[in-house]
């Protein structure tokens, strides 16, 4: 294994950035400042705010402040999963009924395509190949989730998902012991780092202001502070994700969980004949430590999921630098799902962090007492969710201001949705470690036993989560 990770460039944020380059930074805040709108944070959630309102109300004065570069944070790191899944959905069928919950899903569908739409509208060059999700199960268990995960799915009205066995999954991707999958054509793979250079272009040609290496530390009623001035404005949203303790007062928010990836050497045809994939899915699992991965535009596999899953304290990483414990267990699944690939080189390795409220669900609000509005909480399903959450901000703003009334978007279960804030350390430290060891042990004992059962194991660290 080493001779096959041991040259592996590590952190440089991303592969992403490895691959496209790191931006030219824009200029810092110059001083204070006033807007109509502040935006703080320049990821997906922020850009396609400041997008969406500038394009609906193009008066507006919209300005974004980022604390390094646009896409520094998950945005630039992610897995390029473009698809319809949204944390929180089943919650909110619970708290709301299924029929509002249905509304969420059929809006998440949507919002794969209006992502696409806007991209080619742009001109934003991203690698889109709309090849759906696919999901595989590989042990019993996994089987059993899988068809309980898929008739689920079906539930809430999707009724173009498919089910395959065996043989159709191989024909499709030729995973060592699959014995089953479901797919969605709700999906898409992406490069994410064009995505987010080509928004924050976009966003930039419209008129917004983009302050870049501008953090901000606080944020209060009509003010984002930032060490080189304030701005003030009438509304100011915090789009800021994993990101989110880094601010005054929010350390207890939203958790900063750790997810890390890795990305072959470019794979050969005689490689690319044994493994398949023709049809370039994203790529999931069913186990209870899941894996996501996409074929590269450039013919790699990208691969992630988690691995050291929380720092103490809240901290998130330096650039996305990866502990060598975890490029290794990543590549162990890599030659799991693909036994042909055993000696295949490791480029490049690097982590980021994603926001997880304590219910695992996502939202979107707008206080109007306040002015003060926020989205995120996505749990690693942001690339899409993103999208709708900056649409409902911008519904919110408009009619707040009197610019528009309500609209569907803003009647969805996962507006105005409220949260209780994690445990104070050393509690969340030792929970979240303890739930992921718990998780990879129930997955073990699955491969170890065959049983169609899923371990219990599994379904108390569910429990100690909050997940359900």
């Amino acid at each position: 294994m080493s001779s096959s990770v041991g040259n592996v460039v590590n952190g440089g944020v991303s592969f992403w950035y490895a691959d496209d380059g790191l931006p030219a930074p824009r200029e810092p805040l110059p001083g204070d400042a006033s807007a109509d709108v502040v935006v703080v944070g320049g990821g997906y959630t922020g850009l396609w705010t400041a997008y969406y309102l500038k394009k609906a109300a193009p008066s507006l004065r919209v300005t974004v402040l980022e604390q390094k570069f646009c896409g520094y944070g998950a945005s630039g790191r992610n897995g390029g999963w473009l698809y319809n899944g949204i944390a929180g959905r089943d919650r909110y069928a619970r708290l709301h009924g299924k029929e509002a919950a249905g509304r969420l899903q059929r809006a998440m569908n949507d919002t794969v395509d209006e992502v696409v739409r806007v991209a080619a509208e742009e001109g934003i060059e991203a690698d889109v190949h709309q090849g759906g999700v696919l999901e595989v199960a590989y042990t019993p268990a996994q089987l059993a989730r899988l068809k309980d995960f898929h008739a689920h799915e079906l539930s809430f009205g999707e009724k173009d998902r498919e089910l395959y066995g065996a043989k159709e999954t191989a024909e499709r991707i030729r995973i060592a012991d699959a014995v089953g999958s479901t797919w969605t054509p709700h999906g898409a793979r992406l490069h994410p780092v064009k995505l987010v250079k080509g928004l924050a272009a976009a966003v930039e040609a419209l008129g917004v202001t983009i302050h870049e290496q501008t953090p901000v530390t606080e944020i209060r009623p009509k003010h984002a502070v930032t060490p080189y001035g304030t701005v003030r404005a009438p509304y100011v949203l915090r789009c800021t994700e994993g990101f989110t303790a880094n601010l005054k007062g929010q350390r207890r928010t939203w958790l900063p969980m750790n997810s890390s990836m890795i990305a072959t050497e470019p794979l050969t045809d005689d490689q690319w004949a044994r493994i398949g994939w023709e049809g370039r899915e994203t790529l999931g699992d069913m186990a209870h430590a899941y894996m996501y991965a996409q074929r590269t535009a450039d013919g790699r596999i990208a691969l992630g999921g988690r691995g050291v899953p929380y720092r103490f304290g809240s901290r998130t990483d330096n650039d996305g630098r990866t502990q060598a414990s975890t490029v290794d267990a990543l590549y162990e699944i890599l030659v799991r799902l693909f036994p042909s690939l055993t000696g295949v080189r490791v480029a490049h390795a690097w982590s980021g962090v994603l926001g997880v409220p304590r219910d695992w669900c996502a939202t979107v609000t707008l206080d109007r007492s306040t002015g003060l509005g926020w989205a995120g909480g996505y749990v690693g399903s942001g690339v899409a969710t993103t999208n709708l959450a900056g649409r409902t901000l911008r519904d919110l703003v408009l009619r707040d201001s009197g610019g528009a009334d309500a609209t569907e978007l803003t009647g969805l279960p996962w507006v105005g949705h409220e949260v209780r804030k994690w445990e104070p350390e050393p509690f969340r430290w030792i929970g979240v470690h303890g739930m992921y060891a718990t998780y990879r042990t129930a997955d073990r004992r699955e491969t170890a036993t065959h049983s169609p059962e899923s371990s219990r194991l599994a379904r108390i660290a569910d429990r100690v989560a909050g997940r359900h």
